[in-house]
């Protein structure tokens, strides 16, 4: 794995990580969103990452497969939480059913707020490697000298 490989992995993990937590986010506006463009309420949405194989033609690629190291990461979906809405009794809102509930997302505020937590330390975890892997280079660098 070269000095470069590290970054674009570092790299690509902030990519992931800043979707996740724009996910998040938009989660979190839509807490009391009743009806969307379907008509339903707002479905809570989570972010499935994988791992990036590497380049699997050259002798470097057998060698890190062999010490299982990747390259890195990658979205490959933003899903739909399928868990039931949460019922509320409010029989004066517009989107009460004949019953008087409303079916409000299935979004809960403090799971979000721990998944928001748990994005923003790995966020800061890949930011302090890419700046560890940075003064490795200018300490290089100034071994030349």
């Amino acid at each position: 794995m070269s000095f470069l490989d590290s970054m674009s992995i570092n790299g690509s993990a902030l990519t992931a990580l800043r979707l996740r937590m724009d996910v998040i986010a938009q989660n979190m506006a839509n807490v009391n969103t009743t009806r969307t463009a379907n008509g339903q309420p707002y479905r809570r949405r989570y972010v499935v990452f994988q791992q990036i194989e590497p380049d699997n033609r050259s002798f470097a690629s057998y060698m890190n497969k062999a010490r299982r190291v990747g390259g890195g990461v990658r979205v490959t979906a933003i899903g739909e939480d399928d868990s039931p809405f949460k019922l509320d009794y409010d029989p004066s809102h517009p989107d009460a059913n004949e019953e008087g509930y409303v079916e409000l997302p299935n979004v809960e505020v403090v799971q979000e707020m721990v998944d928001m937590m748990s994005a923003y330390r790995a966020y800061e975890a890949n930011i302090t490697a890419l700046n560890t892997f940075k003064d490795m280079a200018l300490k290089t660098l100034e071994i030349g000298k």
